[in-house]
């Protein structure tokens, strides 16, 4: 299956995965409010809201989706991937909305509360309403999940926390027919912060990729581990950056390490197939190749390598030493070290480096480069 084929399959497992939430939340909501109006249950009727809005996000996940498969222009050379982030603030804000909305209601019941009237067959009803979206939610999170779809894992997310509410109400009703204490308004008013909660936590995941997350381990350590198999002679993947224009649109870039014999046609050469291979493999738009080169003529330049990595690596903050290079006719070395973002001050140990190095090597021009550890 190409690239292209596996982005359009996802596009339909999402509608059909929303799709089958809708009709479910809409059966749900329809039977869930009959029950609470009968019952004068407002937990019920609160519940029976919250299936409404659950219904409304699946159709919101839909739009976006669709809106998001829109193709690149000019003013939009990337495409529109990322109108699905957009999709979950909407969600987030539907859920945050409902969630207030509960809150109001729950507080009016308090201070007038009303008396429920509970059945045997409303208590069925809603049991089976605790199934029925039990099993929604797992499906919607788990092919959420397998698509990388934050919308309808949130919808999964959201599914699974309704049918603990349900069971509440149940206990409730429960509560109420054996001790004649009704517990409809305080349960409401927690059902009412459980959705506000699930509405912000859906919120804070969203903007976190959208304003741009570290690149997930997994796709980072397969892509730098086809680039080093990509062609014979890389000594290794570096400084991968990726750039996410939505959940299957990655632009990047990396670094090589490579043999300094090498010419600027074989590095040419070696550079397009990297993005050949890294693309058809994980749909990753490769745009830059950089280049370290890696001393091969002297032996004295793995010694000072084996010396000043040494050194580098006596300071607990730095997990990585690359980009290394000795010219000696210049009496130059350069380069790179990784700081971990635990350190209390990467300038401050980056300096010391420098000074221990070139305190070490006197006679030549220490070039160091501080990289930001932006992918495992």
């Amino acid at each position: 299956m190409s690239f292209s084929d596996s982005v359009s399959s996802r596009e339909r497992t999402i509608v059909r995965t929303s799709y089958i939430g809708i009709a479910a939340n809409l059966f749900l909501s329809g039977f869930k409010a009959a029950v609470g109006l009968v019952t004068g249950s407002i937990a019920i009727v609160l519940d029976s809201v919250n299936n409404l809005s659950d219904a409304l996000s699946s159709v919101i996940t839909i739009i976006g989706t669709k809106l998001a498969r829109k193709p690149a222009d000019k003013k939009h050379p990337f495409g529109h991937g990322r109108v699905e982030y957009l999709t979950s603030l909407v969600i987030a804000m539907i859920i945050l909305y409902a969630g207030i909305t509960s809150t109001v209601e729950s507080v009016k019941k308090i201070i007038r509360p009303s008396v429920p009237e509970y059945s045997a067959s409303a208590i069925v009803i809603l049991a089976s309403a605790v199934i029925v979206k039990i099993l929604l939610g797992l499906f919607v999170k788990s092919t959420g999940k397998k698509v990388r779809s934050d919308s309808l894992v949130a919808s999964g997310k959201d599914a699974l926390m309704d049918s603990i509410i349900s069971a509440s109400t149940l206990v409730a009703a429960g509560i109420f027919m054996l001790c004649h204490i009704s517990l409809e308004a305080y349960l409401g008013l927690v059902i009412s912060f459980v959705i506000i909660k699930a509405g912000l936590d859906t919120l804070k995941e969203t903007i976190s990729k959208i304003l741009g997350e570290r690149a997930e381990s997994g796709l980072a350590k397969e892509i730098k581990k086809t680039i080093r198999e990509s062609c014979d002679g890389i000594f290794g993947a570096y400084d991968l950056m990726l750039n996410n224009y939505g959940p299957e649109n990655h632009v990047g870039s990396a670094h090589i390490e490579v043999p300094d014999s090498w010419t600027a046609e074989k590095i040419d050469e070696v550079s397009r197939k990297i993005a050949s291979d890294v693309y058809a493999r994980h749909g990753v738009v490769i745009s830059a190749v950089g280049i370290y080169s890696v001393n091969t003529k002297q032996d004295r330049c793995a010694e000072i390598r084996m010396r000043i990595r040494d050194i580098v690596l006596s300071h607990r903050e730095v997990l990585q030493m690359h980009g290394f290079y000795v010219s000696e006719e210049a009496k130059k070395i350069r380069f790179d070290v990784v700081i971990s973002f635990d350190s209390l001050d990467m300038h401050q140990v980056f300096a010391h480096i420098v000074e221990d190095v070139s305190s070490a090597f006197p006679d030549y021009d220490v070039q160091a480069h501080l990289d930001i550890d932006i992918s495992d």
